[in-house]
């Protein structure tokens, strides 16, 4: 029987156990001293990431847990889940809403609550594919930015003791907007700091997350539908399990302004083609490397049960934003390595400041505000504010691919 768990832990993190569990077991009283008795709200929670945040957090006993989510299936999948789990605590108090954190309905939530002990954000816009023209540009920085900032004003009326919002490593040296919108995130949250405490993480790919690659695999492979991958991008990778742990542990020990990531060596990059070459075997079968999409497509059309042979495609990237590997941190970024078995912190990182953030986002507004505004135009102010981005256009986007 293929059990995903296992599958993940034998062939992509290279672990028979989380890559924090040391961290946790050695930090568990001053976990438990935060989380127990306290009140949670996480935004995003429905999300690979959000729920697995919500199931590191449960065993520490919250007095309540309120979850925002747009996604109503996946908040309801959440539920029976955690209330499944043998031996995992819930408490009475777990309730679930299907809102924008951007709703005037969580700002009633919010005043009616008198605000929460820790808030976790993981709403966002998470895909390179976000980025394919001008609409797709603009809802990914209203998400990931300008409702953000919302947030920020709303939180710092109701602050809570410990605030985290979630990273991506594609913060680092970015090259596609999604992973600016994040850095412009870092910097704009950060600058709330002097309300409340406020910490974030960069990690690497969650391994088979709602939506990914990897997860598109298994939707595929339950329709008799090819594999497609591409053979030039290394990643590194973390368990469902281990997003959330490493989000509890940042929220809860990080100091103010202070940003997470993973201890991996470069040794364990993996890329997409050979984890899908394990996967093909895993259930079963051989692959059949295909020269393209098409004759992909036509081999899978006329498989029958027992065939052994599966069709994949494997290709260089050739789409914007596609970066080849990944970093967690850059020059001029004080970087810890010492504090923890498993996790490094940026201490100190160069960064904007409100007023700054503010400018850039009057900036931005303006832009959306007309009629005839341009991808180009974004990523222009996006560069005036981040000299460093080195973005792209290929003019491909991964909609246009299998």
């Amino acid at each position: 029987m293929f059990k995903l768990d296992s599958f993940i832990s034998e062939h992509v993190t290279h672990r028979s156990g989380s890559l924090f569990a040391e961290d946790l077991a050695q930090n568990g009283p001053a976990l438990r001293k935060e989380i127990e008795g306290s009140s949670i709200c996480v935004i995003g929670g429905a999300g690979s990431i959000g729920s697995s945040f919500i199931k590191a957090a449960l065993p520490f006993r919250p007095r309540s847990v309120v979850v925002i989510d747009l996604n109503e299936n996946g908040l309801a999948e959440l539920v029976r889940d955690v209330r499944s789990t043998y031996g995992l605590y819930v408490p009475d108090e777990f309730r679930c809403y299907t809102l924008n954190y951007a709703d005037p309905i969580f700002e009633r939530i919010l005043r009616g609550e008198n605000g929460f002990d820790i808030v976790a954000n993981f709403s966002a816009h998470k895909h390179v594919r976000s980025e394919k023209d001008r609409y797709s540009v603009q809802a990914l920085m209203e998400n990931n930015d300008i409702k953000a900032k919302r947030l920020m004003d709303l939180l710092a009326a109701f602050p809570p003791r410990h605030f985290f919002c979630v990273s991506t490593d594609k913060a680092a040296n970015p090259v596609n907007i999604m992973g600016a919108s994040k850095r412009i995130m870092e910097d704009l949250v950060m600058a709330y700091n002097k309300y409340f405490k406020v910490t974030t993480a960069r990690f690497a790919n969650v391994a088979f997350s709602n939506g990914s690659l990897p997860d598109g695999w298994l939707h595929r492979l339950g329709k008799m539908q090819p594999l497609a991958a591409p053979s030039d991008v290394r990643r590194y990778f973390v368990s469902p399990e281990e997003s959330g742990q490493i989000c509890l542990l940042a929220c809860i020990l990080g100091n103010g302004g202070e940003v997470f990531f993973p201890k991996l060596g470069e040794d364990s990059m993996l890329s997409f083609s050979n984890i899908c070459s394990a996967l093909v075997e895993a259930r079963g079968f051989t692959r059949r490397e295909c020269s393209g999409d098409e004759e992909a497509r036509r081999i899978a059309s006329v498989m029958k049960d027992g065939d052994k042979e599966y069709p994949v495609v494997y290709f260089r990237s050739d789409t914007t934003g596609e970066k080849p590997y990944e970093e967690f941190y850059v020059p001029g970024e004080s970087v810890d390595m010492q504090r923890f078995r498993s996790l490094g912190v940026i201490r100190q990182s160069p960064r904007h400041s409100l007023e700054e953030v503010d400018d850039f986002f009057r900036r931005l507004e303006g832009i959306f505000a007309k009629d005839d505004f341009t991808k180009a135009q974004v990523v222009d102010a996006i560069k005036d504010f981040i000299p460093s981005f080195e973005h792209e256009e290929k003019g491909r986007n991964l909609d246009q691919k299998m």
